[in-house]
């Protein structure tokens, strides 16, 4: 056979075999007719909004992605994270619907930025479910903590920690979280409603979830009302904690009442310390689980509202199928029965050398 024959043979059975696979493909493929659709109909879209707070790669990314797996062996988590950036979030969402993801779980960095998005991806067949953060636009579910309850928590935490110096004459700084964020809202609120009539509020303002900002605001505070004037410090979050505490050992304030939230190992070692006062450990299992199952349920046309089981409506006016787990209020008391018994650190993740002493004193060696 000549060159130019075999060349033709050739030809004709790569023909013939892709017919046979496209033919095989088609009889089995119910969830699209695009190229590839086979493997795209299993994707599942998971998108963080930043590398700074600890938890998100630590433990949601890892959690997510291990239930997903379990409730779906042939399911596929493409992930992004927006690094703090709105414009770079929606980029994100726009390549994932590109690729044919069905289903997106979403932490909005930006919840009115990403509304056209989310609106965009909903009106080319996709399903999006808000993450921690409730995301505006046409969101199918939402899961999440009650977050007034995760500020009264903190504000309760707060005032006990005072003891008999909570009275209408302390004075308190307040540094919330980015306003962008719909949940920093809720936490001020309810951190209000513990706080407001108890001491007073001499000076709050917006951290931006950025521990440099947060130094910064906290800095200003002193200048502003003097340092032995604090009773104490409301921090809407551990990360912006980690500043204000540095802050405060800068300006030799030592032994006030200082929150925070999402129980970051450096917040443990810090209330071990005694350079925070408490934290509010917000379970991420049982809020990635969720999230996976509700993904998976979607993204099989399953009913979600046995587990969606409330609504809640967003910043867009949409209701929302939610479903919010409960935070629990961490000090130092309490450590044990919480972050090390649920396997978030070990006693030993805790107690390093320069922790050792102050876990001796607290009972955790």
């Amino acid at each position: 056979m000549n060159a130019t024959m075999r060349r033709v043979v050739i030809g004709a059975t790569a023909v013939s075999m892709a017919l046979s696979i496209a033919a095989c493909g088609k009889a089995g493929d119910d969830k699209g007719k695009d190229s590839g659709s086979s493997s795209d109909s299993k994707s599942i879209g998971l998108l963080l909004p930043d590398n700074v707070t600890a938890r998100y790669e630590k433990f949601d990314k890892p959690y997510f992605e291990a239930k997903v797996k379990e409730l779906c062996s042939g399911c596929d988590v493409q992930y992004a994270n927006a690094a703090a950036d709105p414009a770079k979030q929606a980029q994100q969402m726009s390549s994932m619907v590109t690729k044919g993801v069905k289903v997106i779980v979403i932490s909005a960095q930006d919840s009115a930025a990403i509304k056209s998005s989310i609106q965009s991806a909903v009106d080319k067949g996709v399903k999006v479910v808000a993450y921690d953060r409730l995301a505006q636009g046409p969101v199918s579910a939402y899961v999440s903590f009650d977050n007034e309850k995760v500020g009264q928590l903190q504000g309760e935490a707060l005032l006990a920690a005072l003891g008999s110096k909570a009275t209408t004459k302390s004075k308190i700084v307040m540094i919330n979280g980015d306003d962008a964020d719909p949940n920093a809202a809720q936490f001020k609120a309810g951190a209000h409603k513990a706080l407001d009539g108890k001491v007073t509020i001499a000076y709050e303002q917006s951290g931006l979830w950025k521990d440099t900002v947060a130094a910064q605001k906290m800095s200003a505070a002193i200048t502003q009302l003097g340092a032995k004037n604090i009773a104490g410090v409301y921090s809407a979050n551990d990360g912006m904690a980690g500043g204000i505490a540095n802050t405060l050992k800068g300006a030799k304030i030592s032994g006030i009442p200082l929150t925070g939230q999402d129980a970051e190992l450096a917040a443990i070692q810090r209330i071990v310390a005694g350079t925070q006062s408490s934290t509010v450990y917000k379970a991420y299992k049982p809020e990635a689980d969720t999230a996976a199952e509700l993904a998976v349920n979607l993204l099989q046309g399953k009913d979600i509202k046995s587990l969606a089981d409330t609504t809640v409506t967003s910043g867009s006016g949409d209701k929302v199928q939610a479903k919010l787990l409960t935070p629990v209020s961490v000090t130092v008391d309490n450590i044990k029965d919480t972050v090390v018994k649920d396997g978030l650190y070990t006693v030993a993740d805790i107690c390093t050398a320069d922790y050792a002493a102050a876990c001796k004193k607290a009972g955790l060696s």
